[in-house]
């Protein structure tokens, strides 16, 4: 049986479980399972991993920086990163090395490609937390310019009362990386001047639930083209699965 699952602490509104188990009955894949382990303390893998048999790991909220000295080893993407959402369990000799992924890189880089026109695309990323990071090394990738936007102006970093018209305008992609929006807190947004955002803008929220947050719906009544995390989620999970089972 080749059993995955993910910790983290709370996870009664994860997507993972659901997403997979359906995966696996859908696909008629036969041998595999998938579970939530809602460890209170990161200490407690250790007797989770002697004790379940796992063969993958997806990591969430709190644990994705946490993790990492429990690895061996971490991909180019999580080691510049800093944060880790997928263990593989690497077997050689009988021994077996935990390697730490980062794949939200590679679910919002597919996800935002198709969004992307032929003119000059920069972009502006809203929140500087942990998020933030993926987001920023998938532009790095694609050589997209941008800027980091948060609530206190610091070193290359700008703050909202910055945002004026002409950085609007010369900004076409504007990504919200921070949880201001996500259910139950719906008419949260981020603090930007909105009436600058025109149909040449790109609009995209890593929040999935709501489908639509306010920031989405205020960018979408200007024009802009809007997107959620929605894809980026199964994009990511889809890679997730395929590191497990290669």
């Amino acid at each position: 049986m080749n059993k995955f699952g993910l910790i983290g602490f709370p996870l009664e509104h994860s997507f993972s479980k659901k997403y997979y188990l359906e995966k696996i009955e859908n696909e008629k894949l036969k041998g595999y399972d998938y579970d939530l382990y809602p460890i209170n303390k990161l200490e407690l893998l250790h007797e989770l991993l002697k004790t379940e048999n796992l063969t993958g790991i997806n990591v969430t909220i709190p644990y994705k920086i946490e993790v990492i000295p429990y690895l061996d080893a971490l991909t180019e993407e999580a080691q510049s990163i800093g944060a880790v959402n997928c263990i593989e369990f690497q077997k050689t000799d009988n021994k077996v090395r935990l390697i730490g992924h980062n794949t939200d890189v590679y679910g919002f880089k597919k996800s935002l490609i198709p969004l992307l026109s032929k003119g000059t695309n920069k972009a502006l990323i809203l929140g500087t937390g942990g998020a933030s990071k993926a987001v920023e090394f998938a532009l790095k990738a694609l050589k997209i310019e941008y800027k980091l936007v948060s609530r206190t102006r610091r070193e290359s970093i700008l703050s909202y009362n910055e945002l004026n018209k002409k950085l609007i305008n010369s900004y076409n992609i504007i990504i919200n990386t921070t949880p201001l929006g996500t259910f139950p807190n719906t008419e949260e947004f981020p603090d930007i001047p909105y009436k600058y955002i025109t149909n040449n803008h790109i609009c995209y929220d890593l929040i999935y639930n709501p489908t639509e947050t306010k920031f989405l719906k205020l960018a979408k009544k200007q024009g802009a083209k809007t997107k959620n995390g929605y894809e980026m989620l199964v994009l990511q999970a889809e890679e997730n699965w395929n590191i497990w089972t290669k």
